[in-house]
């Protein structure tokens, strides 16, 4: 069986989420705002990378990357 909580919130702003998320429950509803911000986020640290880092720079990152995942093991 599932378990269930209540969340406090202003009325205002319940009434406002209400609207948002149409016929969905509000279960999908707050998961689906969490995955868009969390990509969002995401989304907009690569662009801060890209800005401040050069092309070689993102290259070196990618590559050291790749060779960590491929080179690490558990004991």
């Amino acid at each position: 069986m599932r378990k269930y909580v209540t969340i406090s919130v202003l009325r205002e702003v319940k009434e406002l989420l209400d609207r948002d998320r149409g016929g969905s429950n509000w279960s999908e509803y707050l998961l689906r705002l969490y995955n868009e911000v969390k990509e969002l986020r995401a989304r907009l640290a690569l662009e801060e990378l890209r800005r401040l880092l050069s092309d070689e720079e993102l290259d070196e990152i990618l590559r050291s990357s790749r060779e960590f995942r491929e080179r690490f093991r558990l004991r």
